[in-house]
């Protein structure tokens, strides 16, 4: 899995949002650790003998159905979300959510019930809220605490680095990934995805406390350093309709 644009989407686009700010955490994990945690009709992904734990904390900006523009208020907030990585006997390469927390009710009890996936209300910040043009040097820090679970959350401080001019084949892996896998009333789905080439940065995590993992059916995976640690400005990503597997 080499090509870091998105293709063009074989549906009509039903939303679009801007994904800004983006720290991504990832740790090796073994594959037959995961499986079970996948829907049916789709396996780990692998990457050098391993599949990956994403623990990845950002910005939603501007997010709009349809070719519409930008819900009021709903459209902007804050996410953290773990994932899995997967792909189906047609080839298609993509992620499985294992819990996404945002801090937009409404925007839960939505997404829940369109597409199935695992949001959970949360306080969640982002501090400096925006990091602007010229990051490098500057730290991040995202914390959160899940609403109605005594110590589901935590803090990840990521000091932001240089630009990476030729992303290796494992920093494409973990970010050029255009589908989500997902479960709704017993079907397994493909819900297509797509948007341009990361601008990614070299990171260093320098701070992480975190339960989401564990809590995600992962415990001790967030116990040591990460295995890869990126961070992005952001791109502008856009969906297609759900189609069954």
């Amino acid at each position: 899995m080499t090509d870091q644009q998105g293709p063009p989407l074989a549906s009509r686009q039903v939303m679009s949002q801007w994904w800004r700010d983006i720290a991504f955490l990832h740790w090796r994990v073994d594959p037959a650790v995961v499986a079970p945690l996948l829907p049916e009709g789709v396996r780990p992904d692998v990457h050098d003998g391993s599949t990956w734990v994403g623990l990845i904390p950002f910005r939603m900006v501007d997010g709009a159905l349809g070719h519409r523009g930008p819900v009021p208020r709903f459209g902007t907030f804050n996410e953290t979300n773990v994932r899995l990585y997967s792909v189906d006997d047609a080839g298609r390469h993509g992620v499985v959510f294992r819990s996404l927390e945002a801090d937009r009710l409404a925007v839960v009890a939505a997404a829940r019930a369109t597409f199935g996936v695992p949001y959970q209300w949360a306080r969640l910040s982002v501090d400096p809220p925006e990091l602007g043009p010229e990051p490098e040097g500057r730290t991040i820090s995202y914390r959160g605490r899940r609403h109605g679970r005594r110590g589901v959350g935590g803090r990840i401080d990521v000091e932001v680095g240089a630009p990476i001019a030729e992303p290796s084949p494992l920093d494409v892996f973990l970010t050029a990934r255009f589908g989500l896998h997902t479960r709704v009333l017993g079907r397994t789905l493909w819900v297509p995805n797509t948007h341009g080439p990361w601008p990614l940065r070299v990171a260093r995590a320098t701070h992480v406390e975190d339960s989401l993992v564990a809590a995600a059916g992962l415990p001790g995976v967030t116990g040591s350093a990460p295995d890869s640690v990126l961070f992005s400005s952001g791109v502008r990503t856009v969906f297609g309709l759900p189609q069954r597997l």
